[in-house]
This record gives structure tokens, sequence and C-alpha cells, in this order.
């Protein structure tokens, strides 16, 4: 067990929460085990912290975008020293295998190289005047004291491409993790609490979402919010923004589609949805949950899915053959299960997996195997509602337009993919289908730093996130008139 606390970090100080009471982490991969402790904070607490943001932004807005990068580089490099530790501290915590772990955790060092170079690119744009004597010009601003709350499914790289562009663009921040992966988080904290940011500029807090992020999103001193997590939680943050008229950004999940066409290559069709659907357990917002065929291709194509996930390696993530680990909570297990019931009930048939592990070095895990289910009809539950775990619906369609009006029948829009060697149903599925993310003969998971990323519909509210896009949500537009 292990007793490690980690504490909230306020105007560049760790301290205990107000309560000195703490909350455990819990390894899904052994319920037994503690990964480590975090301050179980209130509302004293908060208060503090975004008292602390308030009173650092005016200095670190006057520091300059280029000063404010050069913070962010040393943050890169002191995370990239760490990767190891902070990626095997990620996979005790909710999970992930080692290899994809790493792998986020890379993806954290890049995303924080990409906004640290932020610092050396324009904020603003000259416009011309109608008067000739004059100069007129825009330039971007931050908003003021941003709330940050993330989810547990990636707590490297969700935190850091929001915290990232938060500061170079100025902006202070209070920043919440899942305390699922707060362990994590907090060792993500202790990168940028050694580059010695001001003091005020990054406070870190944990505690329950009820009391510390119904506290964020209710604070009137909280002058922006980014979320990413539940559509009952996101729906609270958009209302709550309204009423203060603050921005706000949105990402509530999806249910993404994958599409197989007649022609496509069905080698890499199925391996490009065994990876979207079961990697990280499912548990991506991008994850594929349904896959809908071409009726000439659909009993080849599933019998090669079968096939292939046969030859998935479920355990603990640690372990170098281990292809995907557990659920990364007792709560995401049990959902994952009763939505498994839920397919068979509304009559589609179980072909393979969706068995609770629980033999040998399974017994105090949250492990279930990989589930594949048929005879799917577009309206049950298992088609529409997201799951978050490793489960597939399998979907007959007659042709590309049926395809695309099935993909299209449901309230999310993050991401889609369709794998086809016809570049009249790709351009068709490009120009049609109803998500933020579309894909052409690669997975539905998965998007680079540098592009905007966000849902349509249901899946997200608010400007895009990452890439340049980023800035529409950290900044607002000041024009400038100037005259001799």
């Amino acid at each position: 067990m292990q007793n490690t606390i980690f504490k909230n970090f306020i105007n560049n100080e760790w301290v205990e929460s107000s309560s000195q009471k703490t909350l455990s982490s819990i390894s899904p991969m052994n319920k037994h085990e503690v990964v480590g402790q975090v301050a179980a904070s209130d509302v004293q607490d908060l208060e503090k912290a975004i008292q602390s943001a308030h009173e650092a932004k005016v200095q670190w807005r006057k520091l300059g975008q280029h000063a404010r990068g050069q913070f962010l580089f040393k943050v890169a490099d002191i995370l990239e020293s760490r990767l190891d530790e902070i990626a095997e501290t990620m996979t005790k915590e909710m999970g992930k295998t080692l290899p994809e772990a790493k792998g986020e955790t890379a993806r954290g060092v890049a995303i924080l190289r990409y906004y640290a170079g932020e610092g050396m690119r324009k904020n603003g744009d000259v416009i011309p005047s109608s008067d000739s004597e004059a100069l007129m010009l825009t330039r971007r601003v931050p908003v003021g004291v941003v709330g940050i709350i993330t989810p547990w499914n990636f707590p490297v790289a969700i935190p850091i491409w929001k915290l990232a562009p938060a500061l170079v663009y100025g902006n202070t921040v209070v920043f919440k993790p899942a305390t699922e992966a707060a362990v994590t988080a907090a060792k993500v904290m202790e990168c940028f609490s050694e580059a010695n940011l001001p003091k005020g500029v990054l406070n870190f807090i944990t505690g329950s979402g009820s009391v510390i992020g119904q506290g964020i999103i209710d604070h009137p001193g909280i002058e922006a919010i980014t979320f990413t997590g539940s559509e009952t939680i996101g729906r609270e943050v958009l209302k709550a923004a309204a009423a203060k008229g603050i921005k706000s950004q949105v990402e509530m999940g999806g249910k993404n589609p994958v599409i197989v066409t007649k022609d496509a290559d069905i080698e890499k069709a199925v391996e490009g949805t065994i990876s979207g659907a079961f990697r990280s357990t499912g548990q991506k917002c991008t994850a594929t949950s349904k896959v809908i065929v071409e009726a000439p291709i659909y009993e080849a194509f599933k019998e090669k899915l079968l096939e292939e996930t046969k030859k998935i390696k479920v355990g603990n993530g640690l372990q170098a053959d281990v292809w995907m680990g557990p659920c990364a909570s007792e709560s995401q297990f049990n959902t994952v299960k009763e939505y498994i019931n839920i397919g068979q009930e509304e009559g589609a048939t179980l072909l393979l997996g969706g068995e609770v592990l629980d033999q040998q070095e399974y017994k105090d895990g949250f492990y279930v195997s990989p589930a594949i289910f048929d005879n799917v009809q577009p309206s049950m539950r298992i088609a529409q509602e997201e799951i978050f775990g490793p489960v597939i619906a399998l979907i007959k369609v007659a042709d590309i337009q049926e395809a695309i009006d099935v993909a299209n029948d449901t309230k999310y829009g993050l991401s889609a993919s369709i794998y086809t060697q016809n570049i009249s149903s790709f351009l068709k599925f490009a120009d049609e289908i109803e998500a933020g993310l579309v894909r052409i003969n690669a997975e539905s998971a998965g998007v680079e730093l540098q592009a905007p990323f966000g849902g349509m519909k249901q899946s997200g509210v608010g400007s895009r996130e990452q890439g340049e896009a980023a800035q529409e949500f950290y900044t607002e537009v000041k024009t400038i008139f100037i005259k001799e």
C-alpha cells in the first residue's frame, strides 16, 4: 500500500486541504492497492486557489507571450525527464498499458513544446482603416482566470492540452483533475512546479466533483471554463456559464462509427477497428463503438474480426505481453457489464467476449474481455449510447447511403471513420457524416496535436481544442484604433 499523500498546489506552495482529509486512488489492476492519496479539498481551499489566480493574472499577462512560452519549454524538458516514472504511475492508476501510457506522456511533452512555440507567433492583425491617417489593429488578450476540469482516461494529455494554451496566452488557472487519476495529474503538476512559474499562475486542487468541480462551475471568480467529461456534468457547465455570461468549452463524448464498404481492404479495416475499439480498453471519447459493414463483405469481415480479437491478451498493463488492461474503475467496470447485459436483453447476439475475468491473476482487478455483438439494430441502446468500454456493435447495411444514415443516427458527433478504396464513397462520407473528426482508412480514435479537435451535435459545445484553434477559447479580440 502506498501512503504517499499528494497535496494541493496553491500560490506556488504544496498545501494540505483545510480538512486535512484525503482520498485514495485505487489501482484497477488490484483493488487492494492504493496508488496514492490526494487532498479531499473543500470550498475554503477552492476560494484560496481562485483568489491566488486572480492576484497573479495581471503580472502574468504583462510578462509577455514570449516569456510565458519559455516556461512551457522548461516544463516540457522536466516532463520528458520523468516520462517513464509518470507513465508507470498512469498504468498503475488507471490501467492503460505501459506502451500507451508512455505514448500519452510523450504526447504531453510535444503539446507543451508546440504551445511554447506560440510565444513567438503573432497575436493580432493590422486591419486597413477607412481613415488614411489612422492605424487600426487587433490584439488577442487573455480571458482571465480559467477553470479546468479533466477526466481520468487521459490524465496527462488532456490536462496539458488545456493548461498549455491557457498559460501561454496569458491566463491564470485553477485545475481540478478526476480523482481516479489525480496521482498522475499531481506528478504532472510537479513538473510545472519545478519550472518555477510565478506565484498563483497555476493552481492545482483535488477533491470530489460535487464539491470542487461544482464549485469551479458555479464560482463568480472563474472567468472561463473548459471541461471534458460526462454529458450530465457538461450540461451543468453550459448552464452555469450561460448564466454568468462567461466562455465555456465542453466535450462530452461520442458514439463513434466505422463504416466498412464492400471494396475495403478487410485486413486493414479489421486492424483499425480493433485498435480503435479496444486500445485503452475502449475508454476513449473517440473509441470505435459501432461498426457498419456493407452486406457483401459482412461475413468475411466478421470472421476476420473475431479471429483477430481472440488474440488479444488482457491483463496487467505493466506486463510486456499485455495488449489491453482493465476498466479504469469499479464504476466503469459495472457500467460495461450493464451494457453487455442490455445488449443481450435487447436481442443482439454476443458473438465473443464480454466475460468478467476474475480467476487467478485477474481476481482483484476490474477485467472484462473485449466484446463483439452481432444482429444489432441501429435503435438498440448499445448502438446509441456511449459505453466507454471494449464493446463493438456490428451492423449490416445494404449500401453506402444506408451506412452513412446509420452512422449519423445518434445524438453524438465526435469522430467517424470509413474504410474504402472508392473515391466517391469517401468523398460522400466526408461531406455527409456529422462528426468533428473525419478519418479515411484510419481508425476513429486519434487526432494530431496541431489539428483542431472537437465534436458536433451533443459531443461538444464551444470552440475547438488543440492546434491554433485553441486561441479562440483562451483569448478575446481587442480592436485598437490609433490616430495622431
